[in-house]
C-alpha cells in the first residue's frame, strides 16, 4: 500500500467556484484515476485556517510505482486545469504518507 496526500488551499475570494469545481469536475476527475485503489476526499477543518478553505484528498495505491506514475502524470494534469481555472487562488500541496504500521 502506496499513499499521497493532496491538500487544496483556496481563497475565500473563490468558494463557491471552488466547491462547484470539488463536487463536479474534481470529483469526476478522480473516479477516472486508473492506479487509484481507494481514495477519500474531505474537507478540512481546523484552527489554524483562519482565510479561504483547504480540501485534502487522500489517495492510495497498490504500490509505490503506481504512486510515482500517478506524481509524473497525473498530479500535473490536475494542477495545471486547476491553475488554469483558479489561477492563485488555489494551490497544491502534495504530501507522500509512507505508513510504518496500518490497520487501513
Amino acid at each position: 500500500m502506496s499513499i499521497l496526500s493532496i491538500t487544496f488551499h483556496s481563497t475565500e475570494n473563490i468558494k463557491n467556484d471552488w466547491e462547484n469545481y470539488l463536487e463536479n469536475e474534481l470529483h469526476q476527475m478522480v473516479e477516472n484515476l486508473f492506479d487509484v485503489e481507494k481514495y477519500i476526499l474531505s474537507e478540512v477543518n481546523s484552527e489554524m485556517i483562519n482565510e479561504g478553505t483547504n480540501t485534502n484528498l487522500l489517495l492510495v495505491f497498490d504500490d509505490d510505482e503506481k504512486r510515482l506514475d500517478f506524481l509524473e502524470i497525473e498530479i500535473k494534469n490536475i494542477e495545471e486545469r486547476i491553475t488554469e481555472k483558479f489561477g492563485e487562488e488555489v494551490m497544491v500541496f502534495v504530501t507522500f504518507l509512507n505508513p510504518r504500521k496500518s490497520r487501513f
